[in-house]
C-alpha cells in the first residue's frame, strides 16, 4: 500500500486550447481543486491558455501552490502563466520536460494534442529506460483517449511493449479516482 501522501506533487500534461467538449474543461476545474483541498503542488507547462491556464487558476483559486515550467521561446509569445507560485524558465522544451519529469511524484494526463502525447509518451519512455520511476496516470475524460488506449493494446498484443512500462499506466475516469490511487497501489491496466 502507498502511504496517506504518496504524491506531494503531481505533473499535469493537458492542451493549451479547451478543445469542444465542456466536460474537459470541468474536469480541469475539478482536477484543480482536488489538488488544492489535498495540498499537492501542481507542476506544469506555465502556460495561462487553455486547459493548462483553468487547471493552474482553479488550484490557485484555492489556496494551492503551481510550478510552471515554460521554455524561454514560449516567453517571447507572452503565454506564461503571471500569477503562479513559481515560475522557472527552461532553456529549452527539452529542458522543460526534463524539469517537469525531475519535480513530480507522479503524472496526469488530461486531453490535449500533439504536445500532450508527446509529453505522455516521453515520461512512459523514461520510465521503460528506467531514467525515472513515476507513476502515470490518464484522464479518460469523456472517453477521449479510448481510440489511443486500444492502440496501446495493439502494440502490446503484437509484442512492441515492455511489461515494465505498461504497468505504470493507470486510467482514471474520473479526478475522484486519483485519492483512490494516492492510497493504493494502481492495478495493471494491460495485464
Amino acid at each position: 500500500m502507498y502511504s496517506e501522501n504518496s504524491f506531494n506533487s503531481l505533473a499535469v500534461f493537458c492542451g493549451s486550447k479547451t478543445g469542444s467538449n465542456p466536460v474537459f474543461a470541468s474536469d480541469a476545474v475539478t482536477l484543480g481543486y482536488w489538488l488544492a483541498e489535498h495540498n499537492i503542488r501542481l507542476v506544469y507547462g506555465g502556460g495561462s491558455a487553455g486547459l493548462m491556464g483553468i487547471v493552474a487558476d482553479a488550484v490557485l483559486g484555492k489556496g494551492g501552490r503551481v510550478t510552471g515550467i515554460i521554455p524561454s521561446l514560449l516567453l517571447e509569445w507572452e503565454v506564461q502563466h503571471r500569477a503562479l507560485t513559481e515560475l522557472i524558465i527552461a532553456e529549452d522544451m527539452h529542458q522543460r520536460k526534463k524539469e517537469l519529469y525531475s519535480r513530480c511524484d507522479a503524472a496526469l494526463v488530461l486531453p490535449g494534442g500533439f504536445g500532450t502525447l508527446d509529453e505522455l509518451f516521453e515520461i512512459i519512455t523514461w520510465n521503460q529506460l528506467t531514467i525515472h520511476d513515476k507513476p502515470i496516470f490518464i484522464l479518460n475524460s469523456d472517453g477521449f483517449y479510448d481510440a489511443l488506449l486500444q492502440h496501446i493494446e495493439q502494440m502490446k498484443k503484437e509484442g512492441f511493449l515492455y511489461k515494465e512500462a505498461i504497468d505504470k499506466i493507470q486510467v482514471v475516469k474520473t479526478i475522484e479516482e486519483l485519492e483512490f490511487y494516492r492510497k493504493n497501489r494502481p492495478r495493471p491496466l494491460f495485464s
